[in-house]
C-alpha cells in the first residue's frame, strides 16, 4: 500500500518515533544520510525537500554552489532495525533549490526520468527489474597501499585453503571444494541462521523476500533473492538489501562484501538482471517468437547486446569488475543470448509458460554498480533497441564454453577492462541522451570521475603479482 507524506508524519512524535534517518545514494553508488529530529520534519519536506552540503559528495556540486535539498520518498519509510533508537528510514531524490527541479547528477532522479522516458515512447508504461546480487561472508578483511607495500587478506571458516589450518577446538574439514559451493547442506554451509536473519530483516525493512542459498564459491559466497518491482522500487530494495546483509553480517562478528572477484581462481559475484515491459498491467515481454518472447523482447535483446559495450560503464564500474568478467568461472563474457543458457550474456530463464513470467535476464552486471544508473541505462538499451527493431540475430543454444577458438572469434565480448568500457561509452550514448534520461554532463562527469578514481590510480601502483613475475629480470 501506497504511503502518504501524512502517513509518515503519523509515526512520528514525542511518544512514538523520535528520530527520521534520510537517505540519498551517491554518484558512485553508496548510501550517504543524515539523522533529524521528528519535529525538523513537516509536510513541506516532502515537496520542498531537506537542505543538505553537496560539496562533500562524490561527483557532485563545487563549493560555491552546495546547497541542495534532499526530498523523502514517504512510500520508501521503514524502521530501521539496526539502531538502538527506534529511527524511522526514508529514501530520498535530490533536487537543485535554485530551479526547484530534480538534480541531473542525482542516480535517483535519473531513475525516475528512464520511467517517464518509458512512458513518453507510448511502449509501455511499467519496467520491471529483478536484480540477484551475490556477496562474500568473510570473518577478516586486512589491506593497505602504500609507497612501499601493497597487500589484502581475506578469511573464511569455509575458506577451502583452510582444510589444513589449526582451528579451536580441532579443525572439523567441512570446506566447500572451489568451485563447489553451490546449495551444500550443514554442517558445510556454516551459513544458514546469518542467511534466515538478513532475509527476515529485510522483510522487516519491506522488501519482499523469497530465498536464499550457498553459492558457487568457496569462502561464504551467498546470494539472498527479492520479487521483482518496478525500476525504481527494485533499485530502493537492493540498496535495502545491500544495508542490511551488511549489518547483519556485523552483529554476528563477519564482514560482507559485494565485489565481484575478492578471491583469485574461483567464481566471482555478479549481480544478473531480470527486467521486462509491462503495459496497462499485461506483460508485453510474452509471445510466440523464441523462447516464447514476443518479437519487442527480442528487439530489446538487441538493444542490449548491441549497447553491451558502454552499458558496462555503468552495470560493471569498477576495475574489479572485470576480473569476474573472464573466460571458465561461468562468467557472461560472450554478447549472445539462448534460453536456460547460463553461459549466455543474455538468458531467457524457463519458468514456466506463463505470460507473466516472460522476461530476459542480463547476466554481466555486478553490485559494484549504482542500481539506479544500472537499471535506467539498460531500459535505455532494450527502448533504443525496440524503436530502431535491432535484430539481436541468431540464438546460441550451446555451451559457448565449449566452442572452439574459430567459432568463438565469431562471437563478439565484453570490454575488457573498464577503461574499454569508458571508451565504449564515450562512442555510444546517444541511446542514453536521446531521451533526455541522461545528460551529456552527467555522462562526460562519469566517465572523467572513473578515470581519475579507479582506473588512473590503478595504473600508478605496482601489483604484488608484479613482484612475483619480474622482481628477478
Amino acid at each position: 500500500m501506497t504511503k502518504t507524506a501524512q502517513d509518515v508524519l503519523n509515526m512520528l512524535g514525542p511518544d512514538k518515533i523520535k528520530m527520521v534517518d534520510l537517505k540519498f545514494i551517491d554518484m558512485p553508488g553508496i548510501w550517504q544520510h543524515l539523522t533529524l529530529y521528528y519535529d525538523q520534519i513537516d509536510e513541506s519536506s516532502f515537496v520542498d525537500g531537506v537542505p543538505f552540503d553537496g560539496s562533500s559528495i562524490r561527483g557532485w556540486k563545487a563549493i560555491n554552489e552546495s546547497d541542495m535539498m534532499m526530498v523523502p520518498d514517504p512510500d520508501s519509510a521503514w524502521v530501521d532495525p539496526f539502531m538502538a533508537e527506534p529511527t524511522l528510514s526514508l529514501i530520498c531524490t535530490i533536487k537543485e533549490p535554485r530551479t526547484g527541479e530534480l538534480y541531473e547528477r542525482c542516480p535517483r532522479a535519473i531513475a525516475y526520468k528512464a520511467v517517464d522516458y518509458l512512458k513518453s515512447t507510448g511502449l509501455g508504461d511499467t519496467a520491471y527489474f529483478g536484480p540477484e546480487a551475490e556477496f562474500f561472508v568473510f570473518e577478516d578483511v586486512r589491506f593497505d597501499q602504500t609507497e612501499n607495500s601493497s597487500y589484502y587478506y581475506v578469511d573464511s571458516v569455509e575458506g577451502r585453503w583452510n582444510s589444513g589450518k589449526e582451528e579451536p577446538g580441532g579443525n572439523l574439514g567441512y570446506k566447500p571444494r572451489y568451485k563447489e559451493g553451490y546449495f551444500p547442506v550443514a554442517p558445510t554451509d556454516t551459513l544458514q541462521d546469518i542467511r534466515t536473519e538478513m532475509l527476515l530483516t529485510m522483510a522487516d525493512c519491506g522488501v519482499p523476500i523469497e530465498k536464499h542459498h550457498h553459492e558457487v564459491a568457496t569462502g561464504g559466497q551467498c546470494e539472498l533473492g527479492f520479487r521483482f518491482a518496478e525500476l525504481i522500487q527494485a533499485a530502493d530494495y537492493l540498496m535495502t538489501y545491500k544495508y542490511c546483509i551488511k549489518n547483519v553480517g556485523r552483529k554476528y562478528g563477519k564482514t560482507v562484501t559485494f565485489m565481484p572477484k575478492p578471491l583469485f581462481n574461483d567464481n566471482g559475484s555478479g549481480m544478473h538482471t531480470h527486467q521486462s515491459i509491462w503495459n496497462d498491467g499485461q506483460p508485453l515481454f510474452a509471445g510466440d517468437q523464441y523462447a516464447g518472447l514476443s518479437q519487442m523482447a527480442l528487439y530489446y535483446i538487441g538493444g542490449i547486446l548491441k549497447h553491451a559495450p558502454a552499458l558496462l560503464a555503468f552495470t560493471n564500474p569498477t576495475t574489479n569488475s572485470y576480473k569476474r568478467l573472464v573466460p571458465g568461472f561461468e562468467a557472461p563474457v560472450n554478447l549472445a543470448y539462448s534460453q536456460g543458457n547460463r553461459s549466455a550474456s543474455v538468458r531467457i530463464p524457463l519458468a514456466g509458460d506463463s505470460p507473466k513470467a516472460k522476461r530476459l535476464e542480463f547476466r554481466c552486471p555486478d553490485a559494484t554498480s549504482n542500481p539506479y544508473l544500472a537499471f535506467a541505462a539498460m531500459l535505455c538499451a532494450g527502448i533504443d533497441g525496440i524503436k530502431n527493431q535491432i535484430d539481436p540475430g541468431d540464438p546460441l543454444d550451446v555451451d559457448i564454453y565449449d566452442l572452439s577458438p574459430e567459432e568463438l572469434a565469431k562471437i563478439p565480448s565484453t570490454p575488457g577492462s573498464l577503461l574499454d568500457a569508458l571508451k565504449a561509452l564515450e562512442a555510444d550514448h546517444e541511446f542514453l541522451t536521446v531521451g533526455g534520461v541522461f545528460t551529456e554532463d552527467f555522462i562526460t562527469n562519469w566517465i572523467e570521475y572513473k578515470l581519475d578514481n579507479d582506473v588512473n590510480p590503478m595504473r600508478l601502483r605496482p601489483h604484488p603479482y608484479e613482484f612475483a613475475l619480474y622482481y628477478d629480470v
